[in-house]
């Protein structure tokens, strides 16, 4: 069997782009050394920072910092790494890139280095999907949880759920040996119960997992409702400043406004939208049509009215020109002018009701709260781990097969048993990349920032 190729040398500029006290090039592949050589006129000591002059292929200096060495396999990548750190600016950090491509490398694509440090085993997929989570975090908690992923934490949970299973399998797929006495065998190691354990075990990961998912998703809110409901000025109490254009005229907002605030961690993204009304102006009808559009996606809407001007017909007359389907609180806003009490109110209709001013903010913090508690969501302790939808997805699915799996049990049907169990161990190796395509590892990596 021939070997595989060798892997080309990659580079990249790892910092953010723009003007800044220090830049870096990033190096990794076979070809580090010969670039380091190159560039420095000599190959620095491992993992010792050292002070050098980058030079170019004329001899000419192209800037100068400190040159770190990370010989494979110990680095990042698991491969030959050298990172060059010198002044943050665009045209030194391009000129320095540019010279590195010129000794043989190529520039990386996205997350292209994390990639190469989950193909050489340095890390599992959880924990490099947990370095993009870090990088991105919009809360401490997200970067606390972030840095446990990394850490390992949710790795470390899935592979001893996934021991137990196969512990489980190995016993039920030994009674397969002794057909004769393969049902007794099913009762004698108790595995009914076994699988019961093993299915409480994986709803404490889905939940678990689900908060992890909510802090890298957070939460997407909708403000609809009609025009000078005070849907703008509710988006400016949520994210505590001035967002939106606050206006006495109606139809202010014509396109969608986001703003991103956090609730207690949760990343939570808050649309505005133009009000729900008729209307012969062109402008305003696309915004109208584009805030339906919003809703559709939109984990909850909060479906804003003038509590002065609601009359009886009002409610059902708004929710009729709502998207099918969609969840809806209703907010009575304006409470400061019609007296009424700040806070949740009797239900009355098919909907959770809160009555709020979002002038005073009285009743907006109570709202904060149902928002949180519509998506389950729990301050992050300290077992919390950054964690994604495709995670939850695969844990969902590990929790189908080992239902199933009882089922087959129950019915003494060891084989079929075992098949459930396989299918979802395999559920769970998606996660750590045990199992994984080609074309979900694209799809994973690519969504990270170049340099890493």
């Amino acid at each position: 069997m021939s070997k595989p190729p060798a892997p080309d040398t990659i580079a990249a500029v790892a910092t953010p782009p723009g003007i800044g006290g220090v830049g870096i090039v990033r190096i990794s592949g076979p070809s580090a050394p010969v670039i380091a050589r190159a560039l420095l006129g000599q190959l620095p000591a491992a993992r010792h920072a050292s002070f050098s002059r980058f030079r170019s292929a004329d001899g000419s200096t192209l800037d100068e910092g400190l040159a770190l060495y990370f010989p494979a396999p110990h680095s990042f990548t698991g491969e030959h790494v050298l990172e060059l750190q010198g002044h943050g600016g665009p045209v030194v950090m391009d000129l320095l890139l540019q010279e590195v491509l010129m000794h043989g490398a190529r520039l990386a694509r996205p997350g292209e280095f994390s990639e190469r440090a989950f193909l050489n085993g340095k890390l599992d997929l959880a924990q490099a999907e947990a370095i993009a989570d870090l990088i991105e975090s919009a809360s401490v908690e997200a970067a606390r949880a972030a840095l446990r992923s990394m850490e390992g934490a949710f790795s470390q949970r899935v592979r001893e759920i996934t021991e137990q299973m196969i512990q489980l399998r190995l016993h039920i797929e030994a009674t397969l040996d002794f057909p004769e006495e393969g049902i007794a065998l099913l009762a004698d190691l108790n595995l009914s119960n076994r699988a019961q354990q093993l299915t409480e075990q994986i709803d404490l990961l889905r939940a678990a997992t689900h908060q992890g998912q909510l802090l890298h998703d957070g939460m997407t809110v909708v403000l609809a409702g009609p025009p000078n409901a005070g849907k703008s000025s509710l988006l400016n109490a949520l994210s505590q400043r001035d967002s939106a254009i606050v206006s006495p005229i109606p139809g202010t907002t014509r396109d969608v406004l986001r703003e991103q605030i956090q609730i207690d961690g949760m990343p939570l993204h808050v649309l505005d939208t133009a009000g729900l009304r008729e209307t012969n102006d062109a402008i305003e009808s696309e915004g109208v049509r584009r805030a339906l559009e919003a809703m559709q996606r939109a984990d909850r809407v909060l479906l804003v009215i003038d509590d002065c001007e609601a009359e009886g017909g009002t409610v059902p007359a708004l929710v009729m020109q709502l998207p099918e389907k969609v969840r809806v609180t209703l907010v009575r806003n304006k409470i400061d002018r019609s007296g009424r009490a700040p806070g949740p109110l009797p239900l009355t209709i098919n909907m959770p009701e809160f009555a709020i001013s979002a002038q005073s903010g009285a009743g907006v913090d109570q709202l904060r709260k149902h928002l949180k508690e519509c998506m389950g969501y729990q301050a992050a302790g300290e077992g919390t781990f950054s964690a994604r939808r495709r995670h939850l997805d695969a844990i969902e699915r590990a929790r189908g097969h080992v239902g199933a799996a009882q089922v087959q049990l129950a019915a003494q049907r060891a084989e079929l048993a075992a098949e459930e169990l396989r299918q979802a161990q395999q559920a769970l190796g998606e996660i750590t990349g045990e199992f994984s395509s080609d074309d979900l590892l694209g799809r994973i990596f690519s969504s990270f920032c170049i340099g890493k």
